[in-house]
């Protein structure tokens, strides 16, 4: 299956060892197609030292560590029409779609109200560690 992540999905992983962790461990053992979104990963390290005020070596450790669970790093889509009250959103359903994605993985509620996107669905991480079950 191949899916997209939200980058709250990967901040929650690196912020405590829940269910994020979880989905990021089943990325890295190859569990399901993860694709990677260059605005993601920047937003990823952006939120890491601002937020967190993580060094310029955890940041880079924590950015390779997302790579190498991901099967692919993709150049984001372009939405023909705004879908999100917020436009970063359309961003991450415009990576998604670039990846063909069957699932969106995110905490965030203006993407989770859409429930879907075209052929993908839009799941929070509980949801979707629920499909491991």
């Amino acid at each position: 299956m191949r899916v997209v992540f939200d980058t709250n999905v990967y901040i929650a992983a690196f912020v405590s060892d829940g269910i994020c962790a979880r989905l990021v461990r089943r990325a890295r053992r190859r569990e399901f197609e993860l694709f990677l979104c260059q605005i993601v990963n920047h937003e990823f390290s952006t939120k890491l030292k601002v937020k967190f005020h993580c060094t310029a070596k955890e940041i880079e450790q924590a950015c390779i560590l997302i790579s190498e669970a991901a099967t692919a790093v993709l150049t984001e889509g372009v939405l023909p029409s705004p879908i999100c009250r917020d436009l970063d959103e359309d961003l991450i359903l415009a990576c998604a779609e670039t990846a063909s994605a069957e699932y969106l993985v995110t905490g965030d509620k203006d993407l989770l109200v859409l429930k879907r996107h075209g052929r993908c669905n839009i799941l929070s991480p509980r949801d979707f560690e629920l499909l491991f079950d």
